[in-house]
């Protein structure tokens, strides 16, 4: 009997510690677990590497449910609007604010960029040229949307072609009526039940956060950020002023809401894409807080924000332009107001074809740089100079795409009559 007494003891301290650990709101966990992984990073130093594999563990695990997850929630979301005609207004109205932004984006990295000549003084010598991928051209990007076999698509992770596939069941099951409710039914479960996966998988992340803070500051530090002080500061201020003004700016004047809630509900969205640096590692989480926080319908939910893994991306367009007008005083570019004009357009059309991965969006300068007479041996001098301190401004710039989707979400959802204020918290602004 005596040696049972030690266990029965220490059961009742861990029974209140575990009691403790989920009565706290998830999101002040999750900024425990970032507190702590910045201190363990820094004490731990390179040692950190050895924490990695429990942050990839929990990105692995929300990777998982990305392609499932956007396929019933799109077919689900768009069978569920009631008028057709509805879906194509939905639709315009989203991918015209996603480009929206995305402008406003490559605007801010511009003028932040004239603003504080992050490339001035900036000695590129003994940097090493980074191999650049092969850019494929409009025709060929359109052409892959469409898949050859969706099955595949879906394998491969092809969210834009999952996401094509799944808009054509949902439209199909519109139009359809009564004989595709069975189908119907099932893909709104399915939905249900995957949704409840994601906050399984999210009782893990203070301890995938705390893994990839940790190794991003043990390897990388605060050290990372001298050599390109201005550059940095340059992402800081962009990302911040694009997250909280302009952002701002679409909840209170299209959507008509208080901004308090919105930016006090949607710390797990931004946490995890502050962590991860993908977009796509974002939606599954993205998917859950607008639904249960901002009270956003599952209808626009699930249409706006798949979209907006792809085609919403105004961190990175502001990453791209800032990084324009970094080369450009690098090489001794004299840039003029057509030059500005045409790299907007360009930076947001490119920002378009972004792979929702982490320093993806590096590799779209080659076509920007073009537009002011940069070369490919130039572009490579700039991506090698960036590439090593890369991940922490990835890290950064991923916040406007994660806030910019949720946002985009709640405006659609209010200009449609689908906006739960009771979820939201807060009476409407009249």
């Amino acid at each position: 009997m005596s040696s049972l007494a030690p266990s029965a003891g220490l059961a009742r301290p861990v029974r209140i510690v575990t009691r403790l650990w989920f009565a706290t709101p998830l999101w002040r966990r999750i900024l425990l677990g970032l507190g702590l992984g910045v201190l363990a990073g820094l004490v731990l130093g390179e040692r950190a590497q050895d924490l990695k594999w429990i942050g990839d563990l929990f990105v692995r695990l929300i990777r998982m449910l990305v392609t499932p997850l956007v396929f019933v929630t799109v077919a689900a979301g768009v069978s569920a609007i009631s008028d057709p005609a509805r879906l194509g207004a939905v639709g315009l109205k989203t991918m015209v604010l996603y480009f929206g932004l995305m402008l406003v984006g490559a605007a801010v990295g511009l003028g932040l960029g004239a603003l504080i000549q992050p490339g001035a003084d900036v000695d590129l010598a003994g940097v090493a040229p980074a191999p650049l991928a092969d850019a494929q051209d409009l025709a060929a990007v359109l052409a892959d949307i469409v898949p050859l076999n969706p099955i595949a698509a879906m394998a491969e992770g092809d969210i834009l072609a999952v996401i094509f596939f799944a808009l054509l069941i949902g439209a199909a099951l519109l139009v359809t009526g009564e004989d595709g409710r069975p189908l119907q039914k099932v893909l709104e479960s399915g939905s249900a039940v995957l949704l409840r996966v994601v906050q399984f998988v999210m009782e893990l992340a203070p301890f995938g956060v705390f893994a990839l803070i940790a190794w991003v500051m043990g390897t990388s530090g605060p050290s990372a950020f001298v050599s390109v002080l201005r550059l940095s500061c340059c992402v800081v201020v962009g990302a911040a002023f694009q997250t909280f003004i302009v952002h701002g700016a679409v909840l209170r004047l299209l959507a008509r809401t208080p901004v308090l809630p919105f930016y006090r509900d949607i710390v797990d969205a931004v946490a995890v894409a502050f962590s991860t640096s993908s977009s796509a590692a974002t939606l599954p989480v993205a998917l859950r807080v607008a639904q249960r926080n901002l009270g956003v319908s599952p209808a626009i939910a699930s249409t706006v924000l798949p979209l907006g893994v792809t085609l919403s991306m105004d961190g990175t367009a502001l990453y791209v332009g800032l990084l324009a007008a970094f080369s450009a005083q690098v090489f001794g570019v004299a840039l003029g107001p057509a030059d500005y004009l045409a790299i907007m357009a360009v930076t947001a059309m490119v920002a378009l074809g972004a792979a929702p991965v982490p320093s993806a969006s590096l590799f779209l300068l080659a076509a920007v740089l073009s537009v002011i007479g940069l070369g490919p041996e130039q572009t490579a001098l700039i991506v090698g100079f960036i590439l090593p301190f890369d991940r922490p401004l990835d890290m950064i710039r991923t916040v406007p795409n994660c806030t910019s989707d949720l946002a985009v979400a709640v405006a659609v959802a209010r200009m449609e009559g689908e906006l739960d204020f009771t979820a939201y918290k807060e009476r409407p602004l009249e």
